[in-house]
């Protein structure tokens, strides 16, 4: 009986560590649910400034995706998920940087998302902490839901929506091409 015990558990831990992948100093988890809906890790990458090593970034889909537009243009559930990694990442500053994400994203033209990108901004007013999680997920056909460390903050109505958003990683101009990399799974 002690031999099952431990051969569960051993199991257990097993598949545990292999269900984690490594992006630099943060353990991501190989699949999400969100929804009810499966999504497994498509691609991520640590973001760095000055050698500092500032969030990691991990995209999320149904089904694997090397293709920027590809993903920009689905209607499927997905997500990109936010690791924070340093304490020089602020509230203050993700909002800068979100806001200057959406303007270069749509090319200064937001006039459609400028009341949703202010209540999208006003969700992440709370103060951040290094191993703080964020999960953008666009759920099919709806919108934008928000998490922080697991807990729902809001949601933002739009495919149009999604797409800014997720053009502030993946467009032509990303905030970070390592990034955009590491999330389409072509680079380290």
């Amino acid at each position: 009986m002690k031999k099952i015990i431990t051969l569960a558990i051993a199991t257990i831990f097993t598949v545990s560590a292999i269900a984690q992948i490594r992006i630099g100093s943060v353990v991501v988890p190989e699949k999400v649910t969100f929804d009810g809906e499966e999504l497994i890790y498509n691609g991520g990458a640590m973001r760095k400034v000055l050698s500092f090593k500032t969030y990691a970034g991990t995209l999320y889909t149904k089904n694997k995706y090397d293709n920027d537009k590809k993903v920009l243009d689905s209607d499927e559930t997905m997500a990109i998920r936010l690791n924070i990694a340093s304490k020089k990442v602020t509230n203050e500053r993700m909002i800068k940087v979100f806001r200057k994400g959406f303007d270069d994203a749509m090319f200064g033209n937001t006039q459609s998302l400028d009341a949703r990108i202010e209540d999208f901004l006003k969700l992440f007013n709370s103060k951040m902490e290094v191993n703080d999680f964020y999960d953008l997920v666009y759920l099919k056909g709806k919108g934008i839901k928000i998490y922080k460390n697991g807990k729902e903050l809001g949601f933002i109505e739009g495919r149009d929506f999604k797409y800014a958003l997720f053009k502030i990683w993946l467009g032509n101009e990303p905030a970070c091409e390592i990034i955009k990399g590491g999330m389409l799974g072509v680079s380290k």
